[in-house]
């Protein structure tokens, strides 16, 4: 599985989200369910499912999923095409 389709999987399943609401553009303001217990468990899972394990600071900049996307390649994750 790419590391695209694992993002997408984790962010369905903690954000509740229909597979065809997913897109690269999503962004908190697109999703209600997006909250502050959202962006724990967004971490908890990123931490889970790529090894890297953001901190509280890192967590909370993020903002859509490019973003999450630009920090795990910063730490050497790989999201090629």
């Amino acid at each position: 599985m790419s590391n695209h389709a694992k993002l997408q999987e984790l962010l369905v399943d903690v954000l509740l989200l229909e597979p065809d609401e997913y897109s690269l553009d999503l962004t908190r303001e697109h999703i209600g369910t997006w909250d502050s217990l959202a962006v724990v468990s967004i971490a908890v899972g990123v931490h889970e499912t790529f090894g890297y394990h953001p901190t509280p600071e890192e967590a909370t900049a993020i903002h859509g999923v490019r973003d999450i996307i630009r920090l795990l390649e910063s730490k050497g994750i790989p999201f090629d095409g």
